[in-house]
């Protein structure tokens, strides 16, 4: 059975299944939902958890024996297996095809991990666990989406917040739902069930939202140049260093100039994808920068960056964060930058 988090409550009253399988990449998601099955399974006598970390040493037949064994303190088990590599093998698939056929109700199994590909969803083993349990596969929350869970999570803390609060939320937190979460339970103990102003909410969100380069990245590639500039923002407000962002951005760039010249030798996206290791997930984010950034612009802005790091590492008479905002735009607006220097003091 495949459901959504939003389900997964409902579901648990139903009854708990003896197999969980939750992946993907959403952090506060799957945290919520391990501790969700586990409160639920405690309720019902399973209160030995055991423990186990998949990589590529990992020994599957002491997973399958740990699964029959019997157990010297409780006879109902709760085995969480989190996979640090989907890539599990011969053996793990054999493995786990051997567990979906001796599924029993005094244990229940968990997998977890990030994001399965289509490859591994068609196999026998997951279409056993997941029929017989539940499949949860975990997606960023965004749009509506993520309006509807800030809004509930709004009333569980009996917060009362000024409309204004909400789009501001939304706006610093875009990304890092554990870092909004967090926002929102320091809002209700200070406040309580007092009303909360947009004036003191402004006041205690001091750039919480934290953002990574991968999200720089991702913004880029998507063309969300506010985006783009308001990441750059909080990663100068975090201390990020500029040169590891420079790395990132040259790396970028680097690779969708490689990409655009497969692609004028004839190549097709799927096959570049491939080549490249684009995850389904990202495909439409290179789709679109593919299609909106023209090899004269990714020229263009390289011989910028390059400008930036000069300046990064040669002065300190120029925030490098602003030139790098402008390296990014000048991917999407390259005739309009072009005959600006980025050396702007003595222009």
């Amino acid at each position: 059975m495949k459901i959504y988090h939003n389900q997964l409550s409902s579901t648990l009253q139903q009854g708990i299944k003896p197999v969980w399988l939750i992946f993907g990449d959403e952090p506060w998601q799957k945290n919520n939902s391990l501790m969700q099955i586990k409160q639920q399974a405690k309720t019902q006598g399973f209160s030995e958890i055991i423990r186990y970390l998949v990589d590529d040493k990992f020994d599957w037949q002491q997973l399958i024996d740990e699964y029959n064994a019997l157990s010297l303190f409780s006879h109902q088990r709760l085995i969480e297996v989190e996979f640090s590599t989907n890539k599990i093998g011969d053996k793990g698939n054999k493995a786990l095809l051997t567990l979906s056929e001796q599924l029993h109700q005094d244990v229940i199994l968990i997998l977890h991990g990030s994001k399965l590909d289509n490859a591994a969803t068609n196999r026998k083993w997951f279409k056993n666990l997941s029929k017989q349990g539940c499949y949860l596969p975990l997606y960023e929350l965004e749009g509506r989406n993520l309006q509807q869970w800030l809004h509930q999570q709004i009333k569980q803390l009996s917060l009362t917040l000024d409309p204004q609060i909400i789009p501001l939320l939304l706006t610093l937190f875009s990304g890092n739902i554990l870092a909004l979460e967090q926002e929102l339970q320091k809002l209700a103990i200070i406040f309580a069930k007092q009303p909360v102003t947009l004036q003191q909410a402004e006041s205690l969100i001091i750039s919480q939202a934290k953002f990574n380069p991968f999200q720089l990245i991702d913004a880029l590639l998507l063309g969300d140049l506010k985006k783009v500039v308001r990441i750059l923002d909080q990663q100068q407000q975090q201390g990020v260093n500029v040169g590891q962002l420079i790395w990132f951005i040259h790396k970028e760039i680097s690779q969708l100039i490689a990409m655009q010249e497969g692609l004028a030798q004839g190549k097709n996206q799927a096959s570049l994808f491939k080549e490249y290791r684009i995850w389904d997930k990202r495909k439409p984010m290179y789709q679109h920068a593919l299609t909106h950034i023209s090899a004269n612009a990714l020229n263009i802005a390289l011989a910028r960056l390059a400008d930036t790091d000069l300046l990064s590492k040669s002065s300190s008479d120029f925030n490098s964060y602003i030139l790098l905002a402008d390296v990014c735009i000048s991917l999407y607006f390259p005739k309009e930058l072009q005959t600006f220097s980025l050396n702007y003091e003595f222009d």
